[in-house]
């Protein structure tokens, strides 16, 4: 490992490996370690590698046409970058230092502009639209801390109610976007449970375990996936009167 003195600065010098080449133009890049003494690079040059090899790592995985992937490759890249991922209208209201320190990252040393690290560091990837349906296939695994203690039917009967009340929402209003799920289309929900208890005798309870685990669902996969979406989820249950005993696992 030899190192290179700019400036008093000891720098490395790396070739770029062919599995990056579609996404760094240069056959070799120098990186700083940000010390003059060689024992100190010599601690630091792995980490620093490591980062750019993840930097790589995430543009790689943006160079796609799956629309998840792209957004998750962007905010992994721009917290790599020491960045947290933000929408553009957000990244415009920034603080001017941190703003310019953003836009300062994304110009290669030509003058040219890396879209990748702009993409990224100043929020060019919108969230994915993920259907409801998605949402659910989502949820599993975001959630499975919740119920990797459980026995296999343990984890049916949790799963099931989730799988039902998603379903029922989806019958009603579609499988839309979740960015697409208005207030109205909630209201409308709650308008067919209404009649489906009028009609079929049911208990006010079965409706609002449905907008419950509806809730639970769509809530942590908005968290989770960072869509920072603001759900129309409150204020729907219906006032019951006797008090019902909480099944297992709700």
């Amino acid at each position: 490992m030899k190192f290179v003195s700019r400036n008093g600065t000891l720098h490395l010098r790396r070739r770029v490996p062919k599995r990056y080449e579609d996404v760094e133009p240069r056959a070799y890049v120098w990186m700083s370690m940000h010390t003059d003494l060689e024992d100190v690079a010599r601690r630091k040059a792995p980490a620093i590698w490591d980062s750019m090899l993840e930097a790589w790592e995430a543009k790689m995985h943006g160079d796609t046409g799956d629309a998840e992937a792209q957004f998750e490759a962007a905010r992994n890249l721009a917290g790599i970058r020491g960045f947290r991922y933000l929408p553009a209208a957000a990244v415009a209201k920034l603080p001017r230092e941190e703003f310019l320190d953003r836009l300062s990252r994304v110009a290669r040393k030509d003058g040219s502009i890396d879209m990748r690290e702009a993409n990224a560091l100043l929020g060019g990837v919108p969230p994915p639209q993920l259907t409801l349906s998605r949402c659910l296939a989502l949820f599993w695994d975001l959630a499975r801390d919740r119920i990797d203690q459980k026995s296999e039917d343990q984890k049916r009967r949790w799963r099931n109610p989730r799988i039902k009340a998603i379903n029922n929402l989806i019958d009603v209003v579609g499988d839309i976007p979740l960015s697409d799920l208005t207030g109205d289309h909630m209201l409308d929900f709650r308008s067919w449970w209404m009649d489906k208890i009028a009609a079929e005798g049911l208990t006010k309870n079965s409706a609002n375990k449905d907008l419950i685990h509806i809730a639970n669902v769509l809530r942590t996969v908005n968290k989770m996936k960072r869509l920072g979406l603001d759900l129309p989820l409150s204020d729907l249950s219906f006032k019951e009167g006797d008090k019902k005993t909480r099944p297992a696992f709700s």
